[in-house]
């Protein structure tokens, strides 16, 4: 491969991880908030919720991606690739973090939410000092198996001609007519990107064992 289509892959690459970074961003706040106000068990709202959930679980990323792009004219929305891209992973990403938040609400021990309020916390302090901490380090396995999926699902979004690492990689081999190079190089950068994410789980978990110590 010469010199332009490394420079392809990299810009697919940059691609493919802001594009990403953004909807997990997005998706990891979306899911607790819907996770919380499940809890809640508000009438209409939760079955909405569960809905929802169901469907973006269900639907297949290119699907999703395919309905946003080609349906938001029809709705009156302008919306250009990169954004019906990062609206498809996010409504994906949001509907698997809902529930791994929500399993960790679960299974949060009652005890220690008495004990707090017991010593006077009000349920935001009680939530927000002892809750949210120990259901983030629980969550977080979940959450970066999620985020790896999303990445390694993201190559979906080129169906509706955004040019991430893959688009780029399928460009590459149809000029070149050589498809394992740049096939290799991009195996290489999506295993450096959740590389990442692991070594920052890993990081985190630690940090947060050095805290509880």
């Amino acid at each position: 491969m010469n010199a332009s289509a490394w420079h392809m892959l990299l810009e697919g690459a940059w691609t493919t991880l802001w594009i990403s970074a953004v909807s997990i961003a997005i998706g990891v706040m979306a899911g607790l908030v819907i996770a919380l106000i499940r809890l809640a068990r508000i009438p209409i709202v939760d079955q909405l919720l569960v809905l929802y959930i169901s469907v973006a679980r269900a639907t297949p990323l290119v699907t999703l991606a395919l309905f946003i792009f080609l349906s938001a004219p029809d709705l009156g929305l302008d919306l250009n690739r990169s954004v019906a891209g990062i609206l498809a992973l996010t409504l994906n990403t949001t509907a698997f973090n809902a529930e791994i938040w929500r399993s960790a609400f679960r299974n949060f021990s009652r005890e220690q939410s008495e004990a707090a309020m017991a010593t006077g916390m009000t349920p935001w302090v009680t939530f927000r000092r002892i809750m949210l901490p120990q259901m983030v380090i629980t969550s977080l396995p979940g959450l970066v198996n999620e985020m790896s999926f999303l990445i390694k699902g993201s190559p979906a979004i080129a169906v509706i001609g955004i040019v991430d690492l893959t688009r780029v990689t399928n460009r590459i081999s149809a000029v070149t007519y050589e498809p394992l190079p740049p096939i290799l190089v991009a195996g290489v950068l999506y295993m450096a990107i959740i590389g990442c994410l692991v070594w920052l789980q890993r990081l985190a978990e630690r940090r947060a064992n050095r805290l509880a110590t």
